[in-house]
């Protein structure tokens, strides 16, 4: 039995030996096979980079855009500016997002100048063409924009941003003949709620008082067109402090001299507009520029080689630069925009000759959000919040001086 057990062991002795080898080799190919898939992972990354950046406007368009006909009966009834609920913030709101103040800035008295805010697209869904901005998915990441974006003029005074029925995302991607008459037909039912409200914010204001106006994106082609129809030519004009038309291409030649505001020249100067658009470098902003030569301003005349007005945000001028060190702070928001740090120095700030306003090198802490071609839309107001609320304050004293 024991010469037995001698040879049982010798020979498990021996597999373990021969053993040994494959478990060393496969050990080793380990390493080799996570590199491999790293190597992998990183390829795909890259190219849907690539993809991303070469066709990300197709494919959004593709995905976006409302498959099915108009129809105002879609979007529910008009929202009543009277009802508290109706405003996704105003005065005297429970957990007014436009009160948020980034880690980071000092909380400011607050003045008594008010504020309207048209608020920017949050209305995702391809279903249909206009969606309410009160349905819960849709209000919190309207809440989310306020927070980052109106909350820059908010120390001014009461601000005030109305809910409305916002032309879906994709409305602004038509591409067809057809889908563009629907976009027309969503972008003009979404004015009508936002005129009602302007018409409620103003009867709420002292009569003769200054008041500020301000928008984002969809938000500012509204605030563009009130400017026109309701400001422009008016009494009202002289109460403008400043308007705030950000993220919405304005035409030097082809829509200021509808207005009734002139481009503001320098931060001392009050009643006037600024606008300006967001890109990093290497900035591709054919999307933008195409749609933008093709249209007619709100003057009557084409667009087509007309300079874009690019306001310095850093500067409060037109069509210059500034340095990272001019930029007082830059918030950072969190991926769910419901938290921010306030970054100092921000990002700099140039005005290329196509009218862009170009931020140097991609920043970080910008994960989401970033659309084709460099383009840093959303953060249009977080990336010079703390200089748009410094030139909110200068235009009122401004303001003031010329009273």
């Amino acid at each position: 039995m024991t010469g037995q057990s001698t040879d049982d062991n010798q020979a498990d002795a021996a597999a373990t030996i021969a053993a040994k080898p494959a478990r060393v080799e496969r050990q080793a190919r380990l390493p080799r096979l996570f590199l491999w898939l790293v190597a992998i992972a990183i390829i795909i990354v890259i190219a849907l980079g690539l993809i991303w950046r070469l066709a990300g406007d197709r494919l959004m368009t593709a995905a976006l855009v409302p498959r099915g006909a108009f129809a105002a009966a879609d979007a529910g009834a008009p929202y009543d500016y009277g009802d508290p609920a109706s405003w996704a913030a105003r005065p005297g709101l429970a957990d007014d997002p436009a009160g948020f103040v980034p880690e980071g800035a000092a909380v400011l008295p607050k003045g008594d100048v008010p504020v309207f805010f048209v608020p920017p697209t949050a209305a995702f869904d391809n279903g249909q063409w206009n969606g309410r901005s009160s349905d819960a998915a849709t209000a919190q990441r309207l809440a989310g924009f306020l927070r980052t974006e109106a909350s820059a003029l908010a120390a001014a005074g009461p601000l005030w941003a109305p809910h409305y029925r916002q032309a879906v995302l994709g409305s602004f991607l038509a591409n067809t003949p057809e889908t563009r008459a629907f976009a027309q037909s969503a972008q003009q039912l979404a004015y009508a709620d936002v005129k009602a409200a302007f018409d409620r914010f103003l009867q709420a204001q002292p009569p003769g008082g200054p008041i500020i106006l301000a928008g984002h994106s969809q938000g500012a082609l509204h605030l563009l067109r009130l400017l026109k129809e309701e400001v422009a030519g008016t009494p009202l004009a002289a109460r403008v402090v400043a308007a705030y038309a950000v993220g919405w291409p304005v035409s030097i030649d082809a829509d200021l001299p509808a207005l009734g505001l002139r481009a503001c020249e320098s931060r001392n100067q009050a009643r006037c507009l600024l606008s300006w658009q967001s890109f990093a470098e290497p900035a591709e902003p054919a999307a933008i520029l195409d749609v933008y030569y093709a249209g007619i301003g709100l003057a009557g005349s084409p667009r087509a080689n007309t300079a874009m007005l690019c306001s310095n945000p850093l500067t409060g001028s037109i069509g210059d630069a500034a340095p990272a060190s001019a930029n007082p702070g830059s918030l950072v928001p969190s991926a769910t925009l419901t938290a921010g740090t306030l970054v100092t120095p921000g990002v700099p700030a140039r005005c290329d000759p196509r009218g862009l306003l170009l931020i140097g090198e991609v920043p970080s802490g910008y994960p989401a959000f970033v659309l084709p071609g460099n383009n840093f839309h959303v953060f249009d107001y977080p990336l010079f919040w703390e200089a748009v609320r410094r030139d909110v304050a200068a235009r009122v004293v401004a303001w003031n001086a010329e009273r």
